[in-house]
């Protein structure tokens, strides 16, 4: 086989070509079948051959697949747009299209500066979020993220950020400490930030609502939202909520954030909305930051080539009329509900597995050196990478991430699979992980 002329991932690195796919798995050109256990990076929530989808994006290509949204709207832009408003939180009532996560999170950083200086107030221009948290690779988005190691190299180029406390309760919750009183003290953490910073400067905090790759899976406790969303009323801060991995229906309900019981200004959403068919993202706005923008200057000063992209929105649109016409919603509820208590069952006295959390379908497993004291793996080990290859050589696709409490030491494995899946899935995924863990963890037992 000739050199690849792809600048991979990782340059080097031997791929297997995917060639087809047959519902949660993926097969090679080898012949051998992958089950997806975390859906790419928590994209394939239909799995990689739903027949609805195909269809959708077949008859749209037969109609127009493009038009600029400078000149047109489409029929698919239009109907998926309303589709995800009338199921949306309280006062969104616009959505911006774009390509993707990262598009979105830029996008909604600037629609709330914009908002904020058509509104007569420019003198807010911060913003604050919180520590291993990620919210995309492009420069802005990369700004208020938190996972400092991918941040590292373009420190130079980034905007000025706050980052204070996640709401990581297995590590930060102090003794005899209830998860209110904790929730309360790491969000009341986000005024002393507004205080400090001044008021009058601040325009938006941005968070996960259930954190995914940076740290796997950890989901707030209760609570928390409902005080962040306190102090943002209070100051007149915008509150973003990304849900590009999270939301869609991964945590079991379509937004993550109906399970808070409030309501962002903007929030954005992407893997789950197309489930991999498309590339396509989304920000959800509030009503009252698009009128403002369109009465004080007529139009939001930004744009990406293939906003609204019609064959895009025509398998979005797919993707989420199939997961509420076939009730996935309960299917990601039950199933997440069962997949951790196997793992549950499967790890509970196993000495390097210290935490199972999540919501849905939506895991993450963290491992430990000492379940005893937490201790984190050596980094040395590089656990995380030779997990995924051990997994992946037994059939098995996951998504373990190093860096996972501070950005150098921790380390987690992310589950995120279709929500398609049956028992005889969650069999599998157990059983492999169970037996990738066996095999890395053995190996450096003996070294």
């Amino acid at each position: 086989m000739s050199e690849s002329r792809i600048f991979h991932r990782t340059p080097g690195h031997g791929y297997p070509r995917a060639v087809g796919g047959d519902g949660p798995y993926i097969i090679d050109s080898e012949g051998r079948r992958y089950l997806d256990a975390s859906g790419g990076a928590a994209v394939s929530c239909l799995g990689h051959s739903h027949p609805a989808v195909i269809r959708a994006i077949k008859d749209q290509l037969d109609k127009i697949p493009y038009a600029h949204t400078n000149f047109f709207t489409t029929e698919a832009s239009e109907a998926l747009a309303t589709h995800l408003v009338e199921r949306a939180p309280d006062g969104l009532g616009r959505v911006y299209f774009v390509s993707g996560g990262s598009e979105a999170n830029e996008t909604a950083l600037k629609l709330i500066r914009q908002y904020f200086v058509d509104k007569g107030e420019p003198e807010r221009s911060r913003f604050i979020a919180r520590r291993q948290s990620y919210h995309g690779n492009t420069l802005g988005a990369l700004a208020v993220g938190g996972n400092f190691l991918r941040r590292a190299p373009f420190k130079p180029l980034l905007i000025e950020t706050s980052h204070i406390a996640p709401c990581y309760a297995y590590r930060d919750r102090s003794e005899g400490e209830s998860e209110e009183d904790y929730g309360r003290r790491v969000a009341d953490e986000l005024e002393t930030e507004i205080l400090r910073l001044g008021p009058e400067t601040v325009a938006g905090f941005v968070a996960e609502t259930v954190v995914g790759a940076t740290s796997g899976a950890l989901a707030p406790v209760p609570g928390y939202f409902k005080r962040i969303r306190e102090i943002c009323d209070r100051y007149g801060v915008l509150l973003l909520l990304d849900e590009i991995m999270c939301g869609m229906g991964r945590t079991g309900t379509l937004y993550a954030c109906e399970q808070e019981g409030i309501a962002p200004d903007l929030l954005t959403c992407a893997k789950g909305l197309g489930a991999g068919y498309q590339p396509i993202g989304a920000v959800l706005v509030a009503e009252k930051i698009y009128r403002t923008i369109v009465e004080k200057a007529g139009a939001f000063q930004h744009g990406f080539t293939y906003i609204g992209h019609a064959t895009a929105c025509a398998a979005a649109l797919a993707v989420q009329r199939t997961i509420e016409g076939d009730g996935l919603l309960a299917n990601v509820r039950a199933q997440g509900a069962a997949l951790r208590a196997a793992l549950g069952e499967r790890f509970l006295d196993h000495p390097r597995v210290g935490d199972i959390r999540g919501r849905g379908l939506f895991i993450g497993i963290e491992l430990v050196a000492d379940r005893a004291t937490k201790a984190p793996p050596d980094p040395a080990l590089k656990l995380a990478p030779r997990i995924k290859a051990a997994a992946m050589a037994r059939g098995l696709l996951c998504y373990p991430g190093a860096g996972t409490i501070d950005g150098a030491s921790g380390v987690h494995i992310l589950l995120a699979p279709p929500f398609i899946i049956e028992a005889r899935h969650r069999t599998e995924i157990v059983d492999k992980l169970a037996g990738a863990l066996d095999d890395v963890l053995g190996e450096t037992a003996q070294a």
